[in-house]
């Protein structure tokens, strides 16, 4: 096997429905060809969060739209990922922090890492100038148009260990926005992937 800089881990759970965005993936290792010189695996993997195999992943990924609750072995392997210096990046597709997998999954944070583990993360953070520069979180045609809670979250939510970010929480909905064919960017004004060539250069340690 070819040696890759980055491969994109989209996480299963036994809870919930794992396999939403299913285009996201795709459209984003395009975007990470295109903008960077790194090394990437353009085949998606699949990895149950129960599996130790997780652990090894430079970057994982999570998100649904219903109940989430880990099992022991799940809830066992997110500690010792997150604690131990892996990146996981949890979306939620509701775009709703009162909705179900906003709840369930946030209690899930709070039962492994406390409750004040989750805050949210300054628009100064260095997550927002890793590669491309923001002034925060970009907004989402979901928020814009009115899914979900009708609100624009202007804020990201972080677990921080040793002074780096090693859970990302998006209430934003991030991975419908990057869900099209990646050959439809063309017709974009701005690329809206952009903002996910951040957070992956963050996780490797930009």
């Amino acid at each position: 096997m070819p040696a890759y800089d980055f491969y994109f881990t989209r996480l299963t759970y036994e809870s919930g429905d794992w396999d939403v965005d299913i285009r996201m993936p795709s459209n984003v290792l395009n975007s990470l060809v295109e903008y960077t010189t790194l090394k990437v695996d353009p085949v998606e993997r699949i990895v149950a969060l129960s599996d130790p195999k997780m652990l090894e992943a430079p970057f994982c990924y999570l998100a649904g739209h219903k109940l989430v609750q880990f099992t022991p072995a799940e809830r066992k392997n997110f500690e010792r990922y997150v604690k131990g210096g892996g990146f996981v990046f949890v979306d939620d597709c509701n775009h709703d922090i009162d909705g179900l997998f906003a709840k369930s999954f946030e209690a899930e944070v709070a039962k492994i890492f406390g409750a004040k583990a989750l805050r949210k993360i300054p628009n100064n953070h260095p997550l927002y100038s890793a590669f491309f520069k923001f002034d925060g979180p970009p907004n989402t045609s979901m928020e814009l148009n009115g899914w979900g809670d009708d609100l624009v979250h202007d804020y990201l939510k972080a677990v921080e260990f040793q002074g780096r970010i090693r859970l990302l929480y998006s209430n934003k909905d991030y991975g419908c926005e990057w869900d099209y064919d990646f050959r439809n960017k063309r017709w974009l004004a701005i690329d809206n992937t952009r903002f996910a060539v951040n957070i992956i250069q963050y996780a490797l340690g930009a």
